[in-house]
């Protein structure tokens, strides 16, 4: 018996479309507490008498009454903080949840002292602040999940287009499990992508942003407007699952810190580090941006090279 809760339903779009096109749950609570989405949210809840929708109008925060639900979504309008707790105290052991936040101001560093209030961290700013803002979300659910004696595990979590979003297993911690891959990242001893100035940031969740078993399972519903699009989408997570490392390289950012000439597109990167035996991939996250397991000093050398290789040609050229 599958069961789920969205949180904070507005108008219950997307839950509805969730239980109709997936048939996956037998319940399926949607609440909201604003009295005027609630109505609409009734009206049309009642339209799919028969896919378990339930709808309720309690505040979110104040949690879900038992059993616990298999799966929870939380999709606010700004910071997910102050519905987690209750959004883990509904999840069953070994369940999903689903988080999104749009604070990106926060999260993605314009307002650095209030995401040191809100999420414990100091962010990352600039180009690669959106995954920052991720990290910090994945870090700050894992030190919730800890304190209730759970553990997350990311299926997947990417960055949208003003916001970021995790998918997460969430399971009983064990004297087995791990210590969580989060870390303070100081700019001066990170081999990765150019963090910037202003350090340490975090802490940051620098484990795997996708699990690629639960990746490579994905399709495009029947259903989807834009299938092509969500396609290519899920074709670059999965590529990108192969190089599953935090932060991401840019050419123009590579070439103009080093004051190298035009640089090679990212493609040309990516298979010159695979070609070295690196692991390489584009990412979702930048249009220009690729992943690599291989040091920042490797891939700086890498664009020395071939601006002198290019420089060479040019002379022979003139010659």
């Amino acid at each position: 018996m599958a069961t789920g809760w969205e949180m904070l339903s507005a108008t219950g779009v997307r839950a509805i479309r969730c239980a109709v096109e997936a048939s996956r749950f037998d319940v399926l609570t949607l609440t909201d507490g604003h009295p005027e989405a609630l109505r609409v949210l009734e009206r049309n809840v009642a339209r799919y008498p028969d896919r378990g929708l339930r709808v309720d109008g309690r505040d979110a925060r104040s949690g879900l009454p038992p059993p616990a639900v298999d799966w929870v979504d939380l999709d606010p309008y700004g910071t997910p903080v102050p519905f987690l707790p209750a959004a883990f105290e509904a999840l069953a052991p070994g369940g999903l949840l689903g988080v999104a936040a749009t604070d990106m101001p926060v999260l993605a560093g314009a307002s650095p002292s209030a995401c040191e209030r809100r999420y414990g961290s100091r962010p990352v700013r600039g180009r690669l602040g959106p995954e920052g803002g991720l990290r910090i979300l994945l870090a700050y659910l894992e030190r919730s999940a800890r304190a209730r004696g759970r553990t997350i595990r990311p299926l997947v979590a990417y960055v949208g287009d003003h916001h970021v979003r995790a998918y997460v297993r969430v399971d009983p911690r064990t004297e087995a499990t791990p210590e969580p891959p989060i870390a303070v990242l100081e700019p001066d001893r990170w081999d990765g992508p150019w963090l910037g100035a202003g350090g340490p940031f975090g802490p940051l969740w620098v484990g795997p942003l996708f699990d690629a078993g639960f990746v490579f399972g994905l399709r495009p519903p029947a259903t989807a407007a834009e299938p092509r699009r969500i396609g290519l989408f899920l074709d670059r997570l999965r590529a990108e699952s192969g190089a599953d490392v935090p932060f991401y390289f840019e050419p123009n950012e590579i070439c103009g810190r080093q004051g190298l000439p035009t640089p090679e597109a990212p493609d040309a990167f990516v298979n010159r580090l695979r070609a070295l035996g690196h692991a390489a991939a584009r990412t979702h996250a930048r249009p220009e941006g690729f992943r690599t397991s291989a040091p920042r000093s490797v891939v700086d050398a890498l664009a020395r090279g071939v601006a002198r290789s290019d420089q060479s040609q040019k002379d022979r050229v003139r010659a």
